[in-house]
């Protein structure tokens, strides 16, 4: 059975690339993703804010009481006494390209169009297979147009492909006024894949102490249906790859990903939760199921429910809207739910 699958011009022996997480942060876990059966790996991420703390803390370091004495530059601090983030990331890139076979993918994390941007070459040059441009930015500002915030995405995209040759991948959030515009602007700008979508983690309020916390709630599979729908409908229409990154737990959930027309699936919470014996779990299930299915290869499969290959290509627009309204009935116990 053959589960090997093309994304960003790689070749990867199967569709399960564990997404920018914990689980990807250094060498040791990302040979055990490796070992464990992924098809690729996706680092986590060097954000824009590291990167300037690390320029703050340099040009602090470098200028603070340099005129005091004659002899102030010998206070100059060793590198272990301050935060390299930076460069221990592209550090982890040069060790993990010589510990694992599988594709290494980076993970740059911004929404500005400036400096930062220059650390994809060096993601490059540190041996990257690929770059993922993770662009988290919600736009707060009551004067910034929609219009406005589209050209910041394409804007950052530009910069970073005009700094590299590696395949570049986009991971967006779902909150586009056209998603199907921004996939072909994406693509027109030079992105080899669209990462569908960012999962915003929401604020919470703690009511005792009267503060805004961060929270954290795992993804579930029915968070799947709505990257199910747009890789359905953008498969075969825009010349990009495409992932599906948000609430893929079950090999159910991958054939599904497969037939709408994603290229790979990025998997976290899953692995998180329950070990990275998953990995090869769910691509054995696949392969009994296409077996039973009479399927040769994910190839095969990839794209045959999507919109433009589906008998109803309606249900992924207003008519799936109707038929689940309509199919609503009262709780014959009266219970409220």
């Amino acid at each position: 059975m053959d589960l090997s699958t093309h994304y960003m011009g790689l070749t990867l022996r199967n569709p399960i690339v564990p997404s920018a997480s914990p689980l990807t942060r250094d060498v040791d876990g990302i040979r055990r993703l490796e070992d464990a059966g992924a098809g690729a790996v996706v680092m986590a991420s060097l954000f824009e804010e590291q990167i300037d703390l690390e320029s703050q803390q340099l040009d602090h370091f470098l200028t603070y009481g340099t005129e005091s004495y004659a002899e102030a530059l010998t206070y100059f601090p060793e590198a272990a006494s301050y935060h390299v983030g930076p460069d221990d990331y592209l550090e982890t890139i040069r060790k993990a390209k010589e510990a694992v076979a599988i594709p290494v993918i980076a993970s740059l994390n911004g929404v500005s169009s400036g400096g930062w941007t220059r650390y994809a070459r060096l993601m490059e040059q540190a041996g990257a297979d690929g770059l993922e441009l993770n662009i988290y930015y919600i736009p707060t500002d009551p004067l910034l147009s929609g219009a406005q915030v589209e050209q910041m995405h394409l804007d950052v995209l530009h910069d970073v492909r005009r700094s590299v040759r590696i395949p570049v991948a986009v991971k967006v959030g779902s909150y586009f006024s056209a998603t199907a515009y921004m996939a072909r602007r994406f693509a027109e700008a030079g992105a080899n894949a669209l990462v569908l979508f960012n999962r915003f983690y929401q604020p919470d309020i703690d009511l005792e102490s009267l503060e805004v916390t961060p929270a954290l709630t795992y993804s579930t599979s029915a968070a799947m249906r709505l990257p199910l729908r747009w890789v359905a409908i953008l498969h075969g229409r825009v010349p990009i790859d495409l992932a599906i990154t948000n609430g893929v737990h079950t090999c159910e959930d991958v054939l599904k990903a497969m037939m709408a027309g994603a290229n790979v699936v990025q998997m976290a919470a899953e692995l998180i939760q329950n070990g990275l014996g998953r990995i090869n779990a769910i691509t054995a299930a696949m392969v009994r199921w296409m077996e039973a299915h009479e399927y040769e290869s994910v190839a095969q499969m990839r794209g045959s429910m999507s919109q433009k290959n589906a008998a109803e290509p309606a249900a992924f627009e207003r008519a799936n809207y109707m038929k689940v309204l309509q199919s609503w009935r009262p709780d014959p116990t009266g219970r409220r739910l």
